[in-house]
């Protein structure tokens, strides 16, 4: 009979061991079980949201942006296509070939092209990256032509801004920039995401929430490693709106020619309506920098430059009238019976006022002269002596019902109020009381005394369409189209002066004499076959030397000489369109003023010389 061979202590032992091993068995499944209760269970919504979201990628579709007409629907502002070079990291077969290539075909920037590769890479390498966007279309010839040797290479069409006459209007059309956090925190910015380009100035600024439209959006499933799969949901997005201007395209296109080279503004508009017809400011910008994102010399070069070219100098630019501002204290004076139409005054050239001297524009003085030719040949004695009978507050007064000392409540940028100082003001700003001298000097237009181009142009339509004042606007609606309009906006009558009739008809007759009587100063202006009304002005930048010649400026700087005014309706009898025209440091209004205003004027109604 056989005996067992298992040593009873050795069994023993591995019984212990085959408990222990069996617990620690039963330990780690317990684990695995309690973990997997805690995970499914516990934290199963959690986890499983987070799922969805690596399983499920939002990409937004921009919208395209509305575009901007000029009155007869002239496309001032549209978009055009954009195309962007993309790279797929996990395409690329040979990363340093690539780049080569494409820095030698389209110039991309290899070490940037390198570190952005690097960063998509680890991120998702399935997802594109952008190397160089808004490439051209040589450039676009040239990279299909080369790509069967480009492998990972795309081209992404995406709408890009694109103003069509360059800087034509770039002051009133505005420009677009990227937003920024401060703008996000802004309820009318809610939508937007950091990255959009919005509306910084101009008619982009003010209309943003129209022109923009909604955003889309695509809901698109992806693996792991960020690949698409497929697109489970869209959202098309929503064009934004239209925006019509009333402004005329060609007379817009030809006031910016006129002022090439030169630092000013014209602003023409219908006196009947107050709409404008062209608002141009010099020097003007191109928007299209912007569009593609300035960089940072460019924008350097054009803040700090001088000649401030983002200011819109129509609607904010502040100068002295000089002697356009002889109209209101022309009607001040009729009103106010301190005058009369035959009485003379003596004009020999110096006004006397104490120890003071103030000085005619014409140096050896106009004799004797009336109402009508004070007017016509701008006699600065005669209105040195009617502005002293009148007073300063008086001149405020009627200067306020013009609208002058306040904003003309223009809708788009941001625009100045001018100036119209009376001797309560400069008690509380200077602490000193109003003398007598400043009276003289504002009686012309100097002093204290300050407008913009647009007040300027509202003051001229308004004596010649019989003394409504109306607000200037330059937008005719708002929607899809001329048939499908959100808003729509009729003329706005702000008020109606409080002057007779009969006195602004003697200003005008005189207003018609400045232009077309033998020693008017505005004769520069004259046309055969219209008859153009206006009114020069010369303002003074700073105060001459006593004794010196008032013509001469051969020996003051450029940026010191006087700055020349025009303002003018034609025709005078049925006007159709009112000007101010402000040449900084152009001299006299009516040697270098006047002749842009009539130029303007033919080619609005469209007649030769």
């Amino acid at each position: 009979m056989r005996t067992s061979n298992f040593d009873p202590v050795s069994v023993e032992i591995f019984s212990k061991q085959l408990k222990r091993i069996t617990w620690i068995v039963l330990v780690v499944f317990g684990v695995l079980i309690l973990r997997l209760w805690l995970l499914q269970v516990v934290h199963g919504s959690t986890y499983r949201g987070k799922s969805e979201v690596n399983r499920i990628r939002l990409q937004d579709i921009p919208p395209v942006r509305g575009m901007i007409f000029d009155r007869s629907g002239r496309l001032l502002v549209g978009n055009r296509p954009s195309f962007d070079l993309y790279v797929t990291p996990e395409e690329i077969q040979n990363r340093e070939e690539l780049l080569e290539n494409l820095s030698d075909l389209v110039g991309v920037e290899r070490s940037v092209a390198a570190q952005k590769l690097d960063d998509a890479s680890r991120r998702s390498p399935f997802r594109s990256v952008c190397l160089k966007p808004d490439i051209s279309r040589d450039e676009l010839a040239t990279v299909e032509t080369h790509r069967f040797n480009l492998p990972g290479v795309m081209i992404k069409v995406r709408p890009m801004r694109h103003y069509r006459e360059n800087s034509v209007a770039s002051h009133l059309l505005g420009y677009l920039g990227e937003i920024n956090e401060e703008e996000l925190k802004k309820k009318q910015h809610q939508e937007n995401k950091l990255g959009d380009l919005i509306g910084k100035s101009g008619v982009e600024w003010k209309w943003e929430a129209f022109l923009s439209g909604v955003r889309g959006g695509e809901q698109m499933e992806v693996d792991a490693a960020g690949r698409k799969l497929r697109v489970l949901a869209k959202k098309s997005p929503v064009p934004g709106m239209n925006v019509c201007l009333s402004i005329d395209g060609n007379l817009q296109a030809l006031s910016e020619k006129a002022l090439k080279g030169k630092k000013g503004a014209i602003v023409a508009l219908n006196p009947n309506d107050g709409r404008i017809l062209s608002l141009a400011s010099s020097p003007p910008f191109d928007p299209n920098l912007f569009v593609a994102g300035i960089d940072r010399a460019a924008w350097a070069r054009i803040v700090s430059s001088g000649d401030f070219p983002l200011q819109n100098r129509a609607i904010s630019g502040q100068y002295p009238p000089g002697s356009v501002f002889k109209i209101i204290v022309a009607l001040a004076g009729l009103e106010e019976g301190v005058v009369t139409l035959e009485e003379g005054t003596f004009c020999n050239g110096v006004y006397v006022l104490g120890r003071e001297s103030f000085r005619c524009w014409k140096e050896r003085g106009h004799g004797t002269v009336n109402f009508h030719r004070a007017l016509v040949e701008s006699c600065d004695v005669y209105f040195y002596t009617l502005g002293k009978k009148l007073g300063v507050d008086k001149i405020a007064h009627y200067a306020k019902r013009f609208g002058l000392g306040r904003t003309t409540g223009f809708e788009v940028g941001q625009e100045k109020s001018g100036l119209i100082p009376t001797s309560q003001w400069k008690e509380s700003r200077f602490g000193v009381s109003w003398q007598e001298g400043e009276t003289v000097s504002m009686s012309i237009g100097q002093s204290f005394v300050l407008v913009t181009p647009i007040q300027m142009a509202a003051l001229i339509s308004t004596v010649f369409n019989g003394g409504i004042l109306y607000k200037p606007q330059v937008i005719l609606w708002v929607g899809k189209s001329g048939e499908e309009k959100v808003y729509e906006f009729a003329p706005k009558v702000q008020g109606k002066l409080e002057i007779r009739q009969k006195h602004l008809e003697i200003v005008k007759e005189a207003l018609i004499g400045v232009v077309n009587e033998p020693h008017g100063t505005g004769w520069r202006a004259r046309m055969r076959d219209v008859a153009v009304a206006g009114k020069t002005g010369t303002a003074q930048v700073i105060t001459m030397e006593r004794g010196k010649d008032s013509n001469s400026e051969d020996d003051v700087p450029p940026e010191f000489r006087d700055h020349a005014w025009f303002v003018a309706v034609a025709p005078a009898r049925k006007p159709q369109i009112a000007l101010a025209i402000l040449v900084e440091n152009g001299g006299h209004g009516g040697a270098t003023a006047a002749p842009i205003a009539k130029e303007l004027i033919q080619a609005y109604l469209g007649m030769g010389e």
